[in-house]
């Protein structure tokens, strides 16, 4: 990812603040990984994100 297409994320308070700064560390660790271990590491990125939105995975689960 170039710096030019680095999108840039509003922190809406302290624990989405460190998430949204997790989730751009390990798409920075995906990248420079060959191309079919990203392929399998974007798709548990997504899984964890679609359950995340749908409900399934919430912060307060977490401990």
């Amino acid at each position: 990812m170039s710096d030019s297409a680095e999108h840039t994320v509003e922190p809406t308070g302290d624990d989405d603040n460190l998430e949204s700064n997790s989730l751009m560390s390990q798409l920075k660790v995906i990248e420079d990984q060959p191309l079919e271990s990203r392929a399998a590491a974007f798709v548990q990125v997504h899984d964890r994100l679609q359950r995340r939105l749908e409900g399934g995975d919430s912060p307060a689960s977490h401990g």
